[in-house]
């Protein structure tokens, strides 16, 4: 039987890790721009890590997640998004204390599992990077948090991406909701969908996201949470909002935006992005929002925090249609193409000269013909050739051809030392 990876994963295979090596290290240099640190947490956690944080309801807990018992008898579940495991280790490493600085901000870069139909952009295992801080209930810290995301996708080349923003006020405001929504679906509570009909029990909130057509056509006239908003909550909102509009970042008030978490309190947004060429309407690209109460469910001390998550794999297909320029194959700098035994040792010296001064260096260890490494330079799209014979190598001098148009040079080995002069001769 033929050995074949599981459904729902891909290789990513050397031509294009390369891209995604590229919009991780933008990330990685963007949000340390922003003095968010790394944080790496296991991709399996024990079961309770994720159904208390995520909701018993919710899709998440209820069909995607990967769960088992392991040798020791341990409920563990595979890593489905990424805030848990982070809340957990703040929780559990005492990243609250007095010492530590506040808002504590991190950022990770992780695999993440869901049992879901496999499609464009979404597969069982797929990578989400996401950023969060702890220890800051003002509004500024919201708007920050969506100031990057907005930044972020605009430094990436990401186009027709739309805010959308809604808020789930406090506690009291939360249950009031809960309340009108339960008056609202039990008259038809048997026209419900079955999911829906065991949400209205537990959480109708989660009603609003449901994709089944018997539960759609109940939505649009269904509460909205706006209504029930308490003068704290809309103040806060507002806040925000107009904080948004003077640094012109526009948005769309969604009153239908929920997200489909239960640890989600106050603002939650979405950035959507519009491309007929990928999706057939406006798809969420990044989400996030606040969830004050979500590190002492874990039993840590009350802490306010914000954050958002981006699925990597959605990231990369909007990013291969609207910037491929980003992903352009920008080769090598130099590719050694020696002759003759002598000549090796030389090359591999020559090599690492090069590359200790930060160049991309190649050179044949099969050492084939003259002509098939010249072959190989071009299939590396190297800028440069370096020639090295048993004349170059008496002499002690170097044959460099540009191959944009053919130009040769010579430079003696101890040239190449200083690496900055050679280059500006080179580019002459």
């Amino acid at each position: 039987m033929r050995v074949q990876r599981p459904k729902g994963t891909v290789d990513i295979l050397p031509d294009e890790s390369g891209s995604w090596e590229k919009v991780e290290q933008i990330l990685r240099d963007f949000f340390k721009q922003a003095n968010y640190r790394e944080i790496r947490t296991p991709s399996f956690e024990n079961y309770n890590v994720f159904s208390r944080s995520s909701g018993e309801t919710s899709d998440v807990v209820e069909k995607e997640m990967y769960d088992f018992n392991d040798k020791g008898g341990r409920h563990i579940a595979l890593r489905p998004e990424g805030t848990a495991g982070v809340v957990r280790a703040y929780v559990e490493d005492k990243l609250y204390a007095p010492e530590i600085a506040k808002p504590l901000n991190v950022y990770y870069i992780e695999s993440t599992f869901r049992y879901e139909r496999p499609q464009a952009g979404r597969q069982r295992e797929f990578h989400q990077i996401g950023i969060e801080s702890f220890g800051s209930a003002n509004p500024l810290a919201d708007v920050e948090t969506i100031v990057l995301a907005h930044d972020l996708l605009a430094k990436l080349g990401v186009k027709n991406y739309e805010l959308h923003i809604n808020t789930l006020g406090n506690s009291q405001v939360r249950q009031g909701y809960h309340d009108a929504l339960v008056n609202y679906f039990k008259p038809v509570r048997d026209q419900l969908s079955d999911d829906s009909k065991r949400r209205l029990e537990k959480n109708p909130l989660r009603i609003l996201d449901s994709k089944d057509e018997q539960d759609k056509k109940f939505l649009p006239n269904a509460p909205k949470i706006v209504d029930y908003l308490d003068q704290e909550s809309k103040e806060n909102f507002d806040q925000i909002l107009k904080m948004l509009d003077q640094l012109k970042i526009n948005y769309v008030i969604d009153n239908d935006l929920v997200r489909g978490l239960d640890y989600y309190t106050g603002v939650i947004f979405e950035f959507m992005v519009e491309d007929k060429s990928i999706w057939e309407s406006a798809s969420t690209i990044l989400g996030g929002g606040r969830y004050d109460n979500l590190v002492e469910e874990f039993d840590g001390p009350s802490t306010p925090a914000v954050g958002f998550g981006i699925g990597e794999e959605r990231l990369m297909l909007v990013l291969q249609k609207q910037n491929p320029k980003l992903f352009a194959d920008q080769g090598i700098d130099f590719f050694i193409a020696n002759i003759g035994q002598e000549t090796e040792v030389k090359t591999v010296e020559i090599a690492r000269l090069l590359r200790k001064q930060g160049l991309k260096v190649q050179y044949d260890v099969e050492q084939k013909k003259l002509k098939a490494q010249f072959k190989k330079a071009d299939r590396a799209k190297a800028k440069y050739v370096i020639t090295l014979g048993d004349k170059e190598l008496t002499a002690k001098v170097l044959n460099v051809k540009r191959l944009s148009d053919a130009k040769t040079f010579k430079f003696a080995f101890n040239d190449l030392e200083n690496i900055n002069a050679v280059m500006k001769q080179l580019k002459e």
